[in-house]
């Protein structure tokens, strides 16, 4: 019943910019915290950010400085602002958000990934 759609992801330069859109849609009451998740061929999925239902924000130390997360509660969409991209940045990109539903269950919903490459 909760699906969330990112969008946003393609080539780009080192040192360029990109930003990424989710969009949860459903049976939501609310949701609560919302984040980016990176996962490079061959590798573990890694968290990128996090943010709160209040706006309270968590980076990995690889992206501080670089990257921005921010949202929208009324509209449930989540946005990751990325400048000054690296190679090492290349990966697929999954939105993830805690999602408490109108009959007040709580999921733990994924997006289907969107991929970012970034060329030297």
């Amino acid at each position: 019943q909760v699906q969330l759609v990112e969008s946003g992801g393609g080539l780009v330069q080192a040192g360029g910019s990109l930003r990424l859109s989710c969009a949860a849609s459903g049976s939501i009451f609310e949701i609560n915290d919302m984040g980016w998740y990176r996962q490079a061929p061959g590798k573990q999925r890694e968290l990128v950010a996090t943010i709160t239902r209040g706006g309270r924000t968590n980076y990995a130390d690889s992206v501080k400085g670089r990257f921005t997360i921010s949202r929208d509660n009324a509209k449930n969409t989540v946005a990751l602002k990325m400048n000054s991209v690296k190679p090492e940045d290349t990966a697929v990109y999954y939105c993830n958000a805690q999602v408490v539903t109108t009959s007040y269950g709580v999921f733990h919903s994924w997006g289907q990934g969107t991929q970012v490459t970034v060329s030297s």
